[in-house]
């Protein structure tokens, strides 16, 4: 019983707090990335419609549904930051400072200058604090952009390049992005990387879990030469490998519930041995092979649902109170399981999910339960005149 309350509860804690890992790295990725993206292509061979020139009429229409909270334009390219003899590749993503404040909380990690200090025709940037660290650069400072398309002549390939002034550092806490990103403004961006550079629309919406189901409604509703797409199909590597990572995580903590079962079952085969003469008995008193299995299917799934409902309640408890716990034991062990001069996250993160603590319950229960049926089989095969000529 304790074994299977021990399996259970590591096995809701450990899926809890890899849950609150993986939301707190969506909730920093979705403070800069949009939750929906809406594109322009180029459909029956056509040319690709311009969404920058009619943007504020394409966020009015996707404000008709319900979900959608506000849209910006932007401008997504790649390109080179120079800086001395220190070069870096990076997305650049050109961005109207106003309208984006309605899309991300990118305003609010700014750590030095402003964001409104994306004035077109200004050319200024705002870079990653690592990124502006490898560069060796701070606010007001220049670095060198240069865009991979450029123009050919007879003295070769020279690339489109300008110097952009360092108006603003931001951290989003995600190091992908704080050491690979830029963001100008989207004119300056057009003026740059021209045709270079893919341009949308972005949008921010209630639930962003609901991402996938708002961005097909959308894209049922669009005007024709426009797609949707939202950020788990941008970022599907990242999230199916820790989908991946935590099904195997699961299989691997299921063990120890599968531990805990063989255990059950070899105490109810031990308890079947030990009382052989007390079946026999009962046997011929009347009790059938099926009422004497009865006894021990029910005295095994009692331990596995009492072991279960223990489990599933410490596990539970310790996964909805982590916040207080390992504060605690850091404080009595005079310990820090997450430095904050190593780690973004200076805190265990934990998110239980329902679904997750039903599915540990009833495969516990299923493997309690299947523990049961060979001892009972067992007994109830027991010949009674055999183990009493012996007894």
């Amino acid at each position: 019983m304790a074994g299977i309350a021990l399996g259970v509860a590591a096995l809701i804690v450990v899926l809890s707090v890899m849950n609150g890992f993986q939301k707190e790295v969506r909730d920093r990725m979705l403070s800069v990335l949009p939750h929906i993206e809406l594109f322009a292509y180029s459909g029956g061979g056509g040319p690709a419609v311009d969404p920058l020139s009619q943007w504020q009429s394409l966020v009015a229409q996707a404000k008709r549904n319900p979900e959608v909270q506000g849209g910006a334009p932007f401008v997504a390219a790649q390109g080179m930051l120079a800086r001395d003899q220190v070069l870096r590749g990076v997305q650049v993503r050109g961005i109207d400072p106003a309208a984006e404040k309605n899309v991300s909380g990118l305003a609010g990690q700014i750590k030095r200058g402003s964001l409104d200090a994306l004035v077109p025709g200004s050319f200024g940037v705002v870079l990653g604090k690592a990124l502006a660290d490898g560069l060796g650069v701070t606010e007001n400072d220049t670095v060198l952009m240069m865009a991979p398309q450029g123009s050919v002549s007879p003295a070769g390939f020279s690339p489109r390049m300008r110097q952009f002034t360092v108006v603003g550092i931001f951290e989003a806490g995600h190091y992908e992005y704080d050491s690979g990103m830029a963001f100008i403004n989207v004119e300056d961006a057009q003026r740059l990387f021209r045709d270079s550079g893919s341009t949308g629309v972005r949008l921010r919406i209630t639930d962003m879990l609901e991402a996938p189901q708002v961005a097909r409604q959308l894209a049922q509703t669009l005007p024709q030469g426009y797609m949707a797409s939202d950020w788990s199909r941008n970022n599907r590597t990242w999230f199916a490998a820790v989908q991946t990572e935590k099904r195997m995580m699961f299989l691997i903590l299921t063990l120890i519930v599968a531990v805990a079962a063989f255990n059950l079952l070899s105490s109810l085969v031990m308890t079947v041995n030990d009382k052989q003469s007390d079946i026999a008995i009962l046997r011929t008193l009347g009790a059938s092979p099926g009422a004497v299995a009865r006894i021990f299917v029910i005295q095994g799934a009692l331990i596995g649902i009492i072991g279960t409902v223990i489990g599933v309640g410490g596990g539970a408890l310790i996964a909805f109170n982590i916040d207080v716990i390992v504060p605690a034991i850091e404080h009595a062990l005079g310990i820090q399981f997450l430095p904050k001069e190593i780690y973004l996250i200076s805190k265990l993160p934990s998110d239980p999910q329902m679904r997750d603590i039903i599915t540990i319950g009833v495969v516990s229960l299923i493997m309690s339960f299947a523990a049961t049926l060979y001892p009972s089989w067992r007994a109830s095969r027991l010949q009674p005149a055999e183990v009493l000529r012996h007894d």
